[in-house]
This record gives C-alpha cells, structure tokens and sequence, in this order.
C-alpha cells in the first residue's frame, strides 16, 4: 500500500496530465466544455477515478462521456508516460454532480430570501397583541394618600399574585 501523500500528489498529477491531453491533444468536436475536477487514486495505485463536469446541456454532456470512454486509452497512455510510475493506474471517469448540487442549494437559497422579505413585509406592518408595553410598572403612590387605601391596595396586589400563581 503506497503512502496517502504519495497517491495524494500521484492523483494531483494524474489531473493535471488529462486536462492537458483534453485542452491540447484530443481533437474531437464532441468534447465539450469539459473540466477537470478532481482525481482520486486508490491506495495501491491501480485505479484512479477522474472526475469531470460539462457545461452544455444534457446532450453536450452524453457526447462528453462518449468522448471520453473512447478514448480512455490513448489517456491512460498518456498519464503512464507522464507519472513515470512502474504500473499505470487504469482510469475511470465519473461525471461530477457539483453543478446540480450548486443549482439545488442556489434554489434553496433564493427561496429563503423571497420568504425572508415576505416576513419582513408582515412583520412592518404588525402590532404588538397586547399593551405596546408589556411589562408592570410600580404604582406611582401620592404622598397623601390613606393608610387605610395603601394597606386595600396591597392586599388586592397579594391576591392577585396568588391567583396567578395558584393559576399555574
């Protein structure tokens, strides 16, 4: 089993090697507009899975796959010449779902923000349900006021504490 670093720059190259081939020496009016997105090669370095996004529709992207199964062996010969290893790893190309994965969260994202501005809109023209201020504030007692009335006053302020914690 090869180092993880080592399949880790082994991979790395063999990425680099089947852009090239495909930018400079495939001549194949099929090929789309084909990128190279990664490149993974198994820990004994005999298989390395390429993978690969199309931008075209869903034609241009079956004629890219064509393309590149039909010439999967002039590029395995071209990444053995170029990765100098003993064994050239056999190659297999995986259409990447980046793109339709990208579309899908920028769909989710787009919906987010129309229901975004629709609570901002609701939430602008809203009134509180109750009292614009919620929260007691202290009776404000005058100064002449009856022993008498202050004593009523507390005692209907202590029932009505018990009520509601008897309510709970």
């Amino acid at each position: 089993m090869a180092d993880p670093a080592r399949a880790r720059k082994i991979a790395d190259r063999i990425k680099v090697i089947v852009a090239e081939y495909l930018e400079f020496r495939l001549k194949d009016e099929r090929l789309g507009f084909v990128t190279i997105t990664d490149a993974r090669v198994t820990g004994d370095l005999q298989q390395a899975s390429v993978f690969y996004t199309v931008f075209g529709s869903n034609e241009d992207r079956q004629a890219t796959a064509d393309v590149l199964e039909a010439n999967k062996g002039r590029i395995r010969s071209a990444v053995g010449k170029g990765i100098g290893i003993r064994l050239t790893p056999s190659i297999e190309f995986i259409a990447d779902a980046l793109p339709e994965g990208a579309a899908h969260l920028e769909d989710l994202v787009a919906q987010t923000r129309a229901r975004d501005e629709e609570l901002a809109r609701a939430a602008a023209n809203a009134k509180p349900a109750g009292e614009a201020d919620p929260y007691r504030k202290p009776v404000d007692r005058s100064e002449g006021s009856d022993d008498a009335d202050s004593a009523r006053d507390d005692a209907e302020d202590n029932a009505e504490v018990d009520a509601d914690v008897d309510a709970r």
